[in-house]
């Protein structure tokens, strides 16, 4: 269920948002940024649900693989 909120900020702060998030996308963007302070999702639900997603563990992997490659030809 979605709510209403009213918030006041700064004139400049609302006309940066306006102008670089879009006048239609200022909610979504200010929930996105707020949520992980004030919502603490279940990890274990979180984490299976990131393992469905076939193409970002396909990147995930590829990156793993490329810094393991990076650390063992560091000398030290």
């Amino acid at each position: 269920m979605r709510k209403k909120l009213t918030v006041t900020i700064d004139e400049e702060v609302y006309e940066g948002l306006r102008k670089n998030i879009g006048p239609r996308k200022i909610s979504k963007f200010i929930e996105e940024l707020v949520r992980p302070h004030v919502v603490h999702p279940n990890m274990e639900s979180a984490y299976a649900e990131m393992a469905r997603d076939k193409m970002r563990e396909k990147e995930a992997l590829e990156w793993a693989e490329i810094t393991f490659k990076d650390v063992a030809c560091e000398t030290g």
